[in-house]
């Protein structure tokens, strides 16, 4: 089992872009995912929350990511790769959310037939 939450192709996807080795990227994922779930209640209280299948995503500051490698002691490679891999991770499980909401409002979900005016439905786990 994995250590992160990362799917495995992302991974690699963004292991091909990151100026680090596949082997570092999946090593500092797992080295940073314990430091993102230890900080979770800040997450909770101070950004709006995105629940995506099994992940949950928070939209935080554009220097989340300095701030995390900072207090991990990572350099700015490392930091780097580790947003990419999870702005991808996100972009993932945004598009299949979309699909889904879409598929259900216009191929006969019970939601309301104009999306502007749709709540979103419950993320299934």
């Amino acid at each position: 089992m994995s250590r992160h939450p990362i799917e495995g192709q992302i991974v690699l996807l963004a292991g091909a872009q990151a100026s680090v080795t596949l082997e570092r990227l999946s090593e500092l994922l797992a080295e940073v995912q314990p430091h993102l779930r230890a900080h979770r209640e800040r997450y909770e209280r101070n950004y709006e929350r995105i629940d995506a299948d099994e992940n949950v995503y928070h939209l935080v500051d554009t220097d989340h990511w300095e701030q995390v490698g900072d207090e991990l002691d990572l350099d700015q490679r490392e930091i780097d790769a580790v947003r990419r891999t999870h702005e991808a991770q996100f972009t993932r499980d945004g598009r299949r959310l979309c699909t889904d909401f879409e598929r259900d409002q216009f191929f006969g979900g019970e939601g309301e037939t104009d999306p502007r005016q749709a709540d979103m439905p419950p993320i299934r786990r």
